[in-house]
C-alpha cells in the first residue's frame, strides 16, 4: 500500500535536520540553517505522518527562489521531490509569480530539466558542489 502523503507549510526549525541529513551530513548541523529562514515560506511533506522531506521558499516581489529541496536519504527516489516541486510550482502560479528560479547542484539538473527549468549562465561552487542557477517563466 502507497504511503499517506501530506504536503503543508511547516516552521522553519522543522526544514533543519532533513536538510542536514539529506545535503550536508559531513557538515556542522547548524551549517543548514538560512539567516532568512524565518523570512521565508517552508513546506513539509509527510509520508504516513513521518516528515520526510521539506523545501523553502524566498520571495522578492513576484519573483520567488526555493532553496534546499531535500528528502530524507532512506526516501528519495520515490518522488516525494517531485511531489514537493509540484506544489511548491503551484503555490507560484497562485502567489501570481512570474519566475521561480534556484541555485542547482550541478548533479541533480536533470530533475529540474523535468520541470521546465533552464540552466543561465551562473555557475559557481560551494561548500564542496558545483552549482548552476536555473529558472522557469511561471504562467498562469
Amino acid at each position: 500500500m502507497s504511503p499517506l502523503i501530506q504536503i503543508e507549510q511547516i516552521f522553519p526549525s522543522l526544514t533543519w535536520r532533513i536538510r542536514h541529513e539529506a545535503m550536508y551530513p559531513e557538515l556542522p548541523f547548524d551549517h543548514v540553517k538560512l539567516p532568512d529562514d524565518f523570512d521565508g515560506i517552508h513546506f513539509g511533506l509527510y509520508a504516513d505522518h513521518k516528515l520526510t522531506g521539506v523545501v523553502s521558499l524566498f520571495q522578492k516581489g513576484d519573483v520567488y527562489q526555493f532553496r534546499k529541496l531535500a528528502v530524507l536519504p532512506e526516501a528519495q527516489k520515490s518522488g516525494y521531490g517531485s511531489q514537493l516541486m509540484e506544489y511548491i510550482l503551484d503555490f507560484c502560479k497562485i502567489q501570481k509569480a512570474t519566475r521561480l528560479w534556484c541555485n542547482a547542484r550541478v548533479n541533480a539538473k536533470e530533475f529540474y530539466y523535468k520541470f521546465g527549468f533552464h540552466e543561465t549562465e551562473k555557475i559557481f561552487y560551494k561548500d564542496g558542489y558545483d552549482f548552476v542557477v536555473m529558472e522557469k517563466e511561471i504562467s498562469d
